[in-house]
């Protein structure tokens, strides 16, 4: 119970408390020292949330052809690499079946054809690499999967296109005529990421004879394209195309950079280790690039897919970062229609480690709700 007190009560209380007859009165004890404020906890910046972006149909083309490639995975350094093996575990016969079983329908098989063949007409092929590939390609195949044979890291090319046209167009010819009878779930892709001297502005200058060499042995099967400046986005603003029904636009997109190489050693100077995924600013260059690959679609009547899109695996690097990209990433274009190929299965910014995949990386992934 709480005390009561009156005001007589401590007068009384007061005058018994300072009579004394001489003593001397004592001195006010001195005021407490006022509390300090309390200093404010500010208040965190919230996190924006990354939108919900909802997969759709596959985009229909009115202009040429669209790929069924559906959920798709990128062979990254394996028969790209200067020898299989360089880079990381050559590819095992049991690799394309445990794709498959894990939902994808396509792989793209980056290989360095022009590591291997003479400098010299008739630019033949080793013997041996192309019996690699075939069996590869034929592994892929039987489990079911739609295989993308890339010409990738012909580097020769970039730096000097006069140069290598005639050999690159020999290339092509050996490895069309090689793959001729292949099912029509094969399909080729010229030259991986065009840059440095080939640009789009003599770009057809450079694919169409190659083209033509495949169409000698390969009338159909579709063939895929990228432009200028590593096949980014931007390519696609001025991406010419030949005048070919099965031909296939294709784009990459690695953005944001600093957090996609963050740690990569390959890169000079290599970006630093600690960047997240998701920021306003993030989804704002995002929202741009859909728009970007939309306006393109819009005008030509063609649809592109995403060949390569990925985060480096740096054990620095929380897996929920990468879960997080990769997910928003391929739900993003689904959301426009458009289908994306991950990089990359096992070797370097991979999806799998070792005998496993790694958790929630694989399930984030997303296709359009049909293949095209």
């Amino acid at each position: 119970m709480k005390q009561r007190f009156s005001l007589v009560s401590i007068v009384a209380l007061c005058m018994a408390g300072c009579s004394g007859g001489n003593a001397t009165a004592a001195s006010p004890a001195p005021a407490p020292a006022p509390a300090p404020a309390p200093t404010p906890t500010p208040t965190p910046t919230p996190t924006p949330a990354i939108p919900v972006y909802a997969p759709i149909a596959a985009a229909r083309p009115t202009t040429g052809i669209a790929l069924p490639l559906g959920k798709c995975v990128n062979m990254g350094d394996h028969l790209e690499a200067p020898n299989e093996g360089d880079w990381g575990r050559p590819i095992a016969d049991d690799d394309f079946t445990i794709i498959k079983a894990a939902g994808f329908t396509s792989v793209r098989l980056p290989v360095r054809f022009s590591g291997h063949a003479l400098a010299a007409a008739p630019y033949t092929i080793d013997a041996t690499f192309m019996a690699r590939v075939h069996h590869v390609v034929d592994l892929a195949t039987t489990a079911g999967l739609n295989v993308i044979i890339d010409m990738h890291n012909y580097d020769e090319l970039y730096s000097d296109p006069n140069g290598n046209a005639a050999r690159f167009a020999g290339l092509w010819k050996l490895v069309a005529a090689d793959f001729a009878s292949a099912p029509t779930s094969v399909w080729f892709e010229l030259a991986n990421e065009p840059h440095d001297q080939l640009t789009n502005a003599n770009l057809l200058t450079i694919l169409n004879p190659a083209l033509a060499q495949i169409r000698l042995t390969n009338p159909t099967r579709p063939v895929i394209i990228g432009g200028e400046g590593y096949s980014g986005i931007g390519s696609l603003a001025t991406l010419p195309m030949p005048t070919d029904p099965n031909v296939v636009p294709t784009f990459h997109s690695y953005d944001p950079f600093l957090f996609t190489h963050q740690g990569a050693t390959f890169i000079n100077p290599t970006p630093p280790l600690g960047r997240t995924f998701g920021s306003a600013a993030d989804i704002a260059e995002l929202n741009g690039n859909l728009q970007a690959v939309q306006n393109y679609m819009t005008r030509t009547g063609r649809v592109p897919f995403m060949g390569e899109y990925g985060a480096n695996d740096d054990p620095a690097i929380p897996v929920s970062e990468r879960i997080k990209y990769y997910g928003t990433m391929a739900s993003a274009y689904a959301s426009i229609g458009v289908q994306s190929c991950a990089w990359a299965y096992t070797n370097t910014f991979k999806l799998r480690d070792r005998d496993h995949w790694i958790p929630g990386l694989v399930e984030a992934l997303q296709t359009t709700t049909t293949l095209r």
